[in-house]
């Protein structure tokens, strides 16, 4: 999952709240996993006009830095601009609580910057800190009491505003994916076909609540044992920046399915499509409180959630170190934990597959966003019959990648999300390169111009957080290339000898997330996935999800628990059992009788 954001300024820390309101965020030294931040600026409360960059709606692309200044006369200016240049408008997003947006009590805010350019979006966003946590668990606690959501509203009834909730998301992706695709860098393309799939997760919970049916255990003598699944409480979602939306809706379906109250606090370099969840949910009818919306930063609102001992459930994504230290935090109020972790996903290719499609699955698998997802082909083990053919092809499919501004639709990869996690991703290279391994294509910052065979930028992306296709030869399975998660596109090359070769050579690592199989045998790819130490195996692709499928990994580096299916719905309910005793005959315990029953 998303490696570690950049660290704040240790000026960041002023004491009175007059002093934060108008800190620049600057980058840093590495912090605790639990913060998530980058290159962000905090502004005044009282501020709402800014200078920014905007986009030209005729191209839909992002503006040149040289001409940031040139606007058409339709756009809007602040009225009390004293300059000659025309100044677009600032669009505020405050918290969500109680359905309705109103800021930080604070007064901090950022604003968001794009990857591609360095630019700011024309997005200003309040950031939670402690008391604004405390605020929303309070809406969330009220409703969940009141019983409007979590007992007067029956299955039915939930089930009729998340499929509401549907149809509303499905009316506005196309604005969402510009957003998703502005936020984070990832191509409007990849984002487009990504979301446009996330109905699909309000459809099926709504369905699945409808047909959940109760147990009736056998219990002996006149009694009758029913067992009902009531919900948890308020539920704390803690979301990453790499797949901002999706992940959100992939824990929000089932949370409120089951009848809970939600504290969501979405990335701050990326929470604009996941704060209009709010208003979605409002449309379709979700009660005052159900859904409470704070974007801050992990060390301050992540960790504050977290700890909150009215939270009975934490449900996170993110990096191993980040999981660790949330489930330390919120076991000490004894929440319990669903934490979708780290991964190093092996990729198997066997002698007998078509080198061609394989070759495409398998860049599918590494670069699709940027290499950024915990389920990123990292690890590329090929039957040595075909290595150095497969090799040639991989390494020119990862040359022929066009890296660019993530709003033309000709973009196959955008940038990393921040220049820390360029450093990060950056570092891992340098490192494998002293330990020994040799870079075949990548490595670096891609130049402005095509020469020497790899990708090209054009000169307005030059300050942008872009990362080569990186290709690498010569490890070996010790290395720290091989074993940790780097959360880019970096791709390490291994020949292997036979299936029980390939086998060891895949299942050495503290990851279990995913895996994928490549070959025409359906008997050994069956048999290989049945050994892999992954929760998800994918036979001959990579990537592919829905929301029936379970997910999660098997070993403790990445997480605890399910998303998706009937488990991931479970995940956030709990089991009541009700006892009723119909025999007619007398029962009192102190008459001394003999042969009473106890128990």
């Amino acid at each position: 999952m998303p490696g570690p954001s950049p660290m704040y300024h240790a000026g960041a820390f002023a004491k009175s709240s007059r002093e934060r309101r108008n800190l620049r965020i600057m980058p840093g030294a590495r912090m605790s996993s639990l913060a998530s931040s980058s290159n962000l600026l905090l502004l005044p409360h009282r501020l709402h006009r800014l200078i920014a960059p905007w986009y030209k709606n005729d191209r839909h692309r992002l503006l040149s830095p040289s001409s940031s200044s040139s606007f058409s006369s339709s756009s809007s200016f602040s009225s009390s601009s004293s300059s000659s240049s025309p100044r677009p408008s600032v669009q505020r997003h405050g918290l969500w609580v109680n359905n309705e947006d109103r800021p930080a009590l604070n007064g901090l805010t950022h604003t968001l910057q794009s990857p591609a350019t360095r630019q700011e979006l024309g997005h200003v966003v309040d950031i939670a800190e402690a008391q604004d946590i405390d605020l929303a668990v309070a809406a969330a606690e009220a409703s969940f009491l009141s019983g409007t959501w979590s007992r007067h509203t029956d299955a039915r009834g939930r089930s009729q505003v998340l499929l509401r909730m549907a149809q509303g998301l499905q009316k506005r992706l196309p604005e969402l994916a510009r957003l998703e695709s502005l936020q984070t860098g990832r191509p409007l393309r990849e984002m487009e076909a990504q979301l446009m799939r996330l109905p699909e997760w309000f459809e099926y919970f709504a369905a699945l609540i409808r047909t959940e049916e109760g147990g009736l255990p056998v219990f002996p003598g006149s009694y009758i044992n029913y067992v009902q699944r009531i919900p948890l409480g308020i539920c704390a979602l803690l979301t990453p920046w790499n797949h901002p939306l999706l992940i959100a809706v992939k824990k929000l379906a089932p949370a409120l399915a089951a009848g809970n109250s939600v504290v969501l606090k979405p990335p701050e370099l990326a929470p604009l499509a996941v704060l209009a969840l709010g208003e979605i949910g409002k449309e379709a009818g979700l009660p005052s409180g159900v859904l409470n919306i704070t974007p801050g930063q992990g060390k301050v609102a992540g960790r504050a959630l977290a700890a909150h001992p009215r939270v009975r459930k934490v449900d996170l994504t993110g990096g191993t170190a980040t999981g660790r230290m949330t489930a330390c935090v919120a076991g000490k109020n004894l929440a319990s934990v669903v934490a979708e972790l780290g991964g190093k996903a092996p990729m198997l290719v066997f002698g007998d597959v078509d080198v061609k499609d394989a070759v495409a699955m398998c860049a599918f698998a590494a670069f699709v966003a940027s290499g950024q997802t915990c389920v990123s082909g990292s690890r590329l083990l090929v039957h040595e019959s075909i290595y150095e053919d497969f090799s040639k092809r991989f390494v020119a499919k990862a040359q022929g990648l066009k890296l660019g501004d993530p709003l033309e639709r000709s973009t196959d990869m955008g940038p990393l999300i921040s220049q820390m996690q360029w450093e990060r991703v950056h570092g891992f290279v340098s490192r494998a390169q002293e330990e020994g391994a040799k870079v075949l294509c990548g490595g670096g910052k891609p130049s402005l111009t095509s020469r020497g065979g790899g990708p090209s930028l054009a000169p307005y992306l030059a300050e942008g957080f872009f990362y080569s296709p990186t290709v690498i030869s010569n490890v070996h399975p010790g290395m720290e290339i091989m074993q940790e998660e780097v959360f880019g596109p970096v791709v390490c090359l291994l020949p292997f000898k036979d299936e029980a070769h390939a086998l060891e050579l895949a299942n050495n690592s503290v990851y279990g997330l995913g895996a994928s199989v490549h070959t025409r045998c359906s008997k050994r790819g069956h048999r290989v996935a049945s050994q892999l130490q992954a929760g998800i195996v994918w036979i001959n692709d990579h990537h592919r999800n829905s929301p029936s499928s379970p997910w999660g990994g098997v070993t403790a580096a990445s997480g605890l628990g399910r998303e998706n299916g009937r488990e991931g719905l479970r995940e956030y309910t709990q089991e009541k059992s009700v006892v009723v005793g119909y025999g007619e005959e007398r029962f009192d315990w102190f008459s001394k009788n003999k042969g009473l029953r106890y128990g």
